[in-house]
């Protein structure tokens, strides 16, 4: 009886072994397709890179370690460092602080999904995209720009700007200063005087719609009077240094006369370019026209300069990522316990106190997440660095991974060092991923 019972024991072990090899042999097929494009896509470049970093520009010499000591030896790879180091510091933080904020404001608003939707809309344009819009609205012309249109309308909103920039004073008559201002009478004038000023070097269609033939008005015993005009008359006919028919005045152009090295008395051009000083004492005076009158127009401000072309590269970046952050960040922010929240509002905790003391700490898993996921994102950047710095100021925008693609394919053609960069990029990459990695594990426990 008992050899009965215990005579299928091993075959059923048999079986039992059999379907778990069955198992395996299918998991291995079903699997196999995703190493082999691993290996292809991910472990056989990582290999290249790495054998090709060890050898010359050509690829023909082997070279050790040099590419990798060329890296700290070379300027331009060490400003790509300094930015990138810039770029890890300064955008994750911004984008997580950014993203924290408004997932909470958001919660406080009506409408609230569509206000997410506006704000995560910029991750559907692709950088390529983006660093175009970007490149457009830095442009220094405010005629282009549409950030320097902005900031010129605030800018003349507060300072007039000079309605004779281009003006100068036509040489050999009576007038010294250099271009732009300010100008003065080389002779002094007394009361009882009159002069007429002759300028050139404005366009036509620059002259305001006001401006009327010039004409010097009567100085009268105790005032000087004169005429502030352009001098040069339709089809370049006329005399330099009078007043011709057809030549207009410059109205609005602020004239003052000095007497011992101070300004006594000031007057404004009419349309017709005249002005008049009245009450003088009889004395000598100097006229004087201020440097305000011809200074160049404000041009904005000029984001990819040397100084700025970094920040503003960023905040092209902030505007694609903000979304991210924030719809991340606020789906952490909905699995909060609310008994939580309303039991300190019930203390009598102030929002301040609440977001700082509850909320901050409960979502630190989260924001730690979406910070390490973008310092990830951040050193791999190439795109609108490459697309918004112009070519004159791309050395001081540069990046690793521009840097690399520049050595490597941009007119360096020193794969060598290209790849060399590539080793490093991914070394600094790889903790980041591990660190994300293992706490992604550690939540799903």
């Amino acid at each position: 009886m008992a050899d009965t019972v215990t005579a299928p024991a091993p075959a059923a072990a048999d079986a039992r072994r059999r379907a778990q090899r069955r198992k395996r042999r299918l998991a291995v097929v079903f699997v196999l397709p995703a190493l082999l494009l691993l290996g292809a896509l991910v472990v056989y470049p990582v290999l290249f890179s790495f054998g090709r970093s060890l050898f010359d520009a050509g690829g023909e010499r082997f070279v050790g370690a040099a590419n990798y000591a060329a890296i700290i030896n070379d300027p331009a790879t060490l400003k790509a460092i300094r930015n990138s180091t810039i770029w890890v510091v300064v955008a994750p933080t911004l984008l997580t602080g950014l993203g924290l904020l408004l997932a909470v404001l958001t919660e406080k608003v009506r409408w609230a999904t569509a206000f997410k939707l506006v704000l995560f809309l910029p991750m559907a344009v692709s950088f390529l995209a983006a660093g175009i819009i970007f490149r457009l609205a830095y442009e220094q012309d405010p005629a282009r720009g549409v950030l320097n249109a902005a900031v010129v309308g605030v800018h003349d909103t507060f300072d007039d700007a000079a309605a004779y920039p281009t003006a100068r004073a036509r040489e050999d008559q009576g007038l010294t200063g250099g271009a732009g201002g300010p100008y003065s009478t080389e002779d002094t004038v007394r009361p009882g005087h009159s002069v007429s000023l002759g300028f050139v070097g404005v366009a036509p269609d620059a002259m305001p719609a006001g401006a009327k033939a010039a004409a010097a008005p009567a100085p009268g015993t105790q005032a000087i009077g004169g005429v502030v005009y352009l001098d040069f008359a339709p089809g370049g006919a006329g005399t330099p240094g009078k007043i011709d028919p057809g030549e207009k005045g410059l109205p609005g152009i602020k004239v003052e006369a000095v007497r011992d090295g101070r300004v006594v008395a000031t007057a404004t051009t009419a349309d017709d370019g005249s002005f008049r000083f009245t009450g003088l004492d009889d004395a000598e005076y100097t006229l004087g026209l201020p440097a305000a009158n011809f200074k160049a127009p404000y041009k904005g401000v000029n984001w990819l300069g040397p100084a700025l072309v970094t920040p503003a590269i960023i905040g092209a970046y902030l505007w694609v990522w903000t979304g991210f952050a924030m719809v991340l960040i606020g789906a952490g922010l909905a699995a909060i316990p609310r008994d939580a929240l309303e039991a300190a509002r019930m203390d009598g905790a102030t929002e301040g106190q609440i977001f700082r003391r509850i909320t901050v700490p409960l979502l630190a898993p989260v924001l730690t997440v979406v910070f390490v996921t973008l310092v990830i994102n951040v050193m791999k950047v190439f795109d609108l660095v490459y697309i918004i710095a112009p070519g004159p100021v791309q050395e001081e925008a540069n990046v690793l991974a521009t840097r690399m693609w520049l050595v490597s394919f941009g007119g360096g053609n020193d794969q060598g060092l290209g790849s060399a960069l590539s080793v490093v990029l991914l070394l600094l990459v790889v903790p980041a991923m591990v660190f994300n990695i293992r706490r992604f594990r550690r939540s799903g426990a």
